[in-house]
């Protein structure tokens, strides 16, 4: 079952067809979905965004506020009942609090609406009343939207795929070791189905942790009300010379295409179809702290995201039936502020060539992308500091253990070729350079009014994003 059979679905069985659309006079909508990688600070971006679209005194790079347009904003109930509310005002205390701390990570789907009173741009707009822009926000688990790429692939293909790409990672040892031996064509025993389910599970937790992006299926990573279900409890194994009926190897490929099914499936009909931007956050520096294989592993992720996006294929009767084109998609390397500003250029390249890689693998007819390295919450000053006699470009913040600390990072490579040419061979570490990574605390913070919070190019991300329906 692939992407394109989704389609087909939904085009026979539209019930529901009305969610997705907007009544002929109703006020416009725009589905704004963000995901990322781990990690990435889905929470933190949404959170940061809203405050600073409310409080636009650091928005200078979103043209209708430079402009005066935007006369006011302000939250809303969300459209779906059934979609739990983004908990804006508790992350956003958490990061402005006396004692500011990050917020809990996306573990599952989730939705804001913000609304704006705009006023017409150029001389009309001195004749014409206001109108109302709703900003619907969908923020849900990277690992799910990667889940996309399973469709189009069948469990024999899939296993072997993922047999062969783990086969050396210290992380997966412990499951390579138990499925060494696996007989696939005995008759199924759960209990083994389910260590073996587990021991997968614990391998995807452990790469996630090491910086490895390619962990799907992404509900063993959130499984919720699934913990424990048959369609959580397969695992890839070797495919044996024959698959009777009954065997181990027909049950775990029967459960592999009912986690499609009934799982991946329902979540592209009832969430992702909706969506018509896109941003997908990036930790780009967690990546290359990790190692080359973890940005090589990154890059192929990113291609996966990008095919299951699969822009500009959707016709003119799946639209008009609610299934939304996807027309702007952003790529953003986060955490920018762990970088002094001289290397925010070199970040950027680093994305944009990732995504670049990606693009060449997608169809991108009618979308449109751009790549940018952001800080959704600014939690470092810059500051040059004298070492052994070198000047080194640092910045300053504090440590989650509470202390304050000056850090250099390390220089990114001024061509990007660099980096991803070393990933691509498969090496095991950086031949001339070393970077590190910081975990910082957010910034005890003084907003003044009309303020949201210190952010690095969150107004050009909107600007892009939303900039042109304002």
């Amino acid at each position: 079952m692939g992407i394109t059979d989704i389609a087909d679905d939904l085009l026979r069985g539209l019930g529901g067809i009305g969610s997705g659309m907007a009544a002929p006079f109703s006020d416009p909508v725009i589905r704004l979905g963000v995901t990322g990688l781990s990690r990435a600070g889905k929470t933190v971006f949404i959170t940061s965004l809203v405050a600073n679209l409310m409080d636009r005194g650091r928005m200078p790079g979103l043209r209708a506020e430079a402009e005066g347009r935007i006369l006011s904003a302000f939250l809303q109930p969300q459209p779906d009942d059934t979609v739990p509310r983004f908990d804006y005002e508790a992350h956003l205390a958490a990061l402005t609090g006396p004692e500011p701390r990050w917020p809990e990570s996306t573990r599952a789907v989730s939705e804001l609406r913000l609304s704006f009173r705009l006023r017409e741009a150029g001389m009309f707009g001195t004749f014409r009343g206001p109108r109302t822009l709703h900003l619907d926000i969908v923020d849900y688990p990277g690992e799910w939207l990667l889940d996309l790429a399973l469709m189009d692939r069948d469990y024999a293909d899939w296993a072997t795929e993922v047999l062969e790409r783990i086969a050396t990672r210290a992380e997966a040892a412990g499951f390579m070791t138990a499925v060494k031996d696996v007989d696939g064509t005995a008759p199924l025993d759960e209990p083994q189905a389910k260590s073996l389910a587990d021991q997968f599970a614990a391998y995807l937790t452990a790469a996630r942790a090491a910086g490895y992006s390619d962990c799907t299926p992404g509900r063993f990573l959130l499984p919720g009300e699934l913990a424990g279900s048959p369609v959580l409890t397969f695992a890839p194994i070797p495919k044996p010379a024959a698959t009777p009926r009954g065997s181990l190897w027909r049950e775990m490929e029967r459960r592999f295409e009912a986690y499609k099914a009934k799982v991946v499936k329902p979540y592209f009909r009832d969430h992702f179809a909706k969506i018509d931007r896109q941003v997908v956050l990036v930790d780009a520096l967690g990546a290359i702290h990790a190692g080359p294989r973890a940005v090589e592993d990154m890059r192929r992720a990113m291609a996966a995201i990008l095919d299951a996006f699969r822009p500009g294929r959707v016709g003119w009767l799946t639209g008009l039936l609610g299934m939304r084109r996807v027309e702007r998609i952003l790529f953003a390397a986060t955490k920018a502020d762990h970088l002094h500003h001289s290397q925010h250029t070199r970040l950027t390249q680093i994305i944009a060539a990732l995504m670049r890689e990606a693009k060449d693998r997608a169809d991108f007819a009618g979308a449109e992308t751009a790549a940018m390295s952001i800080a959704a919450l600014r939690a470092t000053v810059e500051e040059t500091v004298r070492h052994n006699g070198d000047t080194l470009d640092c910045v300053r913040g504090r440590l989650i253990t509470g202390q304050e600390a000056a850090f250099y990072p390390g220089e990114l490579p001024d061509t990007p070729g660099q980096l991803l040419a070393t990933a691509r061979e498969g090496a095991t570490a950086w031949l001339d350079a070393d970077y590190e990574i910081m975990s910082f605390a957010p910034a005890r913070l003084s907003l003044k009014p009309g303020e949201g919070p210190p952010h690095i190019r969150l107004d050009r991300a909107a600007e892009f994003l939303i900039g042109d329906r304002m």
